[in-house]
């Protein structure tokens, strides 16, 4: 669950799609639900990254041009602690960051190879 640290408003806010590369010679994995798509692409810590840092957190399925749910979208912000003690490293979106880049340079931060595309049109 993310956090509810958004007495200051929400910055930052993004949403990706993530998607499974397709080069035509095999098959996609489709979802039946956000959850299993969510345990497909990210490891657990990845996941617990993402609701310990983020104050805005939204999931969907994405349709390909079968039809098929083969992707999922995430749309994410962050609060702010609202502090002025507080060192910009230690706020929400730069907690998220750091800890981001320490899994990706791990090789945990996803369990598949997969694409990762910006998109405007937000889930919430």
């Amino acid at each position: 669950m993310p956090n509810s640290d958004n007495t200051y408003g929400t910055y930052n806010k993004q949403t990706k799609i993530i998607g499974q590369p397709y080069d035509g010679s095999t098959a996609l994995t489709t979802f039946a639900d956000v959850a299993a798509a969510q345990a497909f692409f990210f490891t657990d810590a990845a996941l617990t990254v993402m609701d310990e840092t983020c104050t805005v957190l939204e999931w969907a399925l994405v349709e390909d041009e079968r039809g098929d749910k083969t992707s999922l979208k995430t749309t994410f912000a962050f609060g702010t602690k609202g502090n002025s003690d507080i060192a910009e490293a230690d706020d929400w979106a730069a907690q998220y960051n750091t800890r981001k880049t320490a899994l990706i340079d791990a090789g945990t931060w996803t369990k598949v190879v997969c694409t990762f595309t910006d998109s405007s049109d937000h889930l919430v």
